[in-house]
């Protein structure tokens, strides 16, 4: 054979080779595209009668709280109370020294006592010319008489001028004399009716100055805590200066902001007698809410809450949060804050195992036994038996294929 067909043979073993093993290659598996599904926790919807709370932060007020001031000038003679102790009704808080009262005491009573002897000695005065503007007036009569006798005797050059002049100045001097008796007496009643009032005044003065050097010893008008003490025994202090105060312990108030938009409710429960409570975390302490402060602003109104059990260990200026139980609503689901999607959306498992996007009410809050916080929500697609999505996906679309996590648990129940 010659060489020059070598290759030839080499070039058509290889073709034959390579179409042999093509034909006898195996055939690849068929590959089909498939849907991916999303694992999910779901709770069954059970639409229930639930009491939404209302987070709220307040602070604690003490309505019953008297300031302590000085009544009058003076030194702190006692005071046998301090910042924070408990005190009852009746129990001494703080006194002036009385020897810096009984001065002052003293001069308005005389001060009383000398406008009275003024008003005693004004009706002497008073009797004495009337007596004596009797007998002036026979005076002046007398001398007017004897005038008219010396004018005719000088008529007839018996007297001379200089008679007639004299018995003149005499008729002049006693008819002034009688002038001002007369004025003293028409006076009387004006200057009894200025030394009555003046005297009114001193008595009011009196009155006052008693009634101050009586404050002056203050003791406590209930059973509180003594707070803000700004004095000791021994202190200078001045008229109307602060001293203490002193709060009840019964009484104690929370004030907290409501938005505008729960007042309306609120109002009308309390319209119709409702009990609304609100408790603190720990529930240690409740409040009752009496009503709502009469001025409101951009942020809501203050309500007013009482304390109604537990406010042994609460101090006035304290900030508390609270949880107010709002009116109760029927045909509402408690679920976790995780399933809801945007403002008002949830996704329910549709028959086909895909998610549904519904609508919803947001009601507001229930707690549930533990005290864990769930969201209340109301729709009329929120059917009992429907199955609500409560894990959040990042994803989440109607249509969206999923498998059920929890198949067979209670997943997220209602609050009790």
């Amino acid at each position: 054979m010659s060489k020059r067909f070598i290759p030839v043979i080499i070039l058509a073993a290889g073709v034959l080779g390579f179409v042999f093993l093509k034909m006898t290659r195996p055939e690849p598996a068929q590959v089909s595209a498939t849907e991916r599904s999303w694992r999910v926790e779901v709770q069954q919807v059970e639409p229930n009668a639930h009491t939404p709370v209302l987070p709220l932060y307040g602070e604690i007020v003490a309505p019953e709280q008297v300031s302590v001031v000085s009544t009058l000038t003076g030194r702190i003679g006692e005071r046998p109370v301090a910042e924070g102790q408990r005190v009852s009704a009746g129990d001494l808080l703080v006194a002036l020294d009385a020897r810096d009262i009984e001065p002052v005491l003293a001069q308005a009573k005389a001060q009383v006592a000398d406008l009275e002897a003024q008003i005693r000695s004004e009706q002497v005065r008073y009797r004495n010319d009337q007596v004596a503007l009797k007998s002036e007036q026979a005076i002046l009569a007398n001398a007017r008489r004897q005038l008219e006798r010396t004018r005719s005797l000088v008529d007839r050059n018996l007297a001379s001028r200089e008679n007639l002049e004299s018995a003149t100045d005499v008729a002049a001097r006693a008819e002034l004399t009688t002038s001002i008796r007369q004025r003293a007496i028409d006076e009387h009643p004006a200057r009894l009716q200025s030394l009555q009032a003046r005297l009114a005044q001193a008595e009011a003065t009196l009155a006052t100055t008693q009634r101050d050097a009586e404050r002056a010893r203050v003791v406590a008008p209930f059973d509180g805590v003594v707070t803000d003490v700004q004095v000791a025994v021994g202190d200078q202090v001045s008229r109307n200066q602060k001293l203490l105060s002193v709060y009840a312990t019964k009484g104690l108030e929370l004030r907290a902001r409501v938005p505008d938009m729960y007042r309306a409710e609120l109002l009308d429960a309390l319209a119709e007698g409702k009990d609304l409570y609100a408790y603190s975390n720990n529930r240690e302490v409740r409040f009752r809410l009496e009503r709502f402060a009469g001025t409101s602003d951009p942020a809501g109104t203050e309500a007013i809450l009482a304390v109604a059990n537990g406010a042994s260990d609460l101090r006035p200026g304290a900030l508390l949060p609270v949880s107010l139980e709002r009116p109760e609503r029927s045909q509402t689901v408690a679920i976790p804050f995780s399933a809801l999607y945007g403002a008002n959306n949830v996704y329910l498992i549709a028959d086909d195992s895909r998610m549904q996007r519904v609508s919803v009410e947001r009601v507001g809050e229930a707690l549930t036994a533990n005290g864990e916080r769930r969201l209340l929500i109301a729709g009329e697609a929120l059917k009992p038996g429907a199955q609500l999505i409560v894990t959040h996906l990042p994803n989440a679309l109607t249509g969206l294929k999923v498998d059920i996590a929890n198949s067979g648990e209670d997943k997220g129940s209602a609050p009790e």
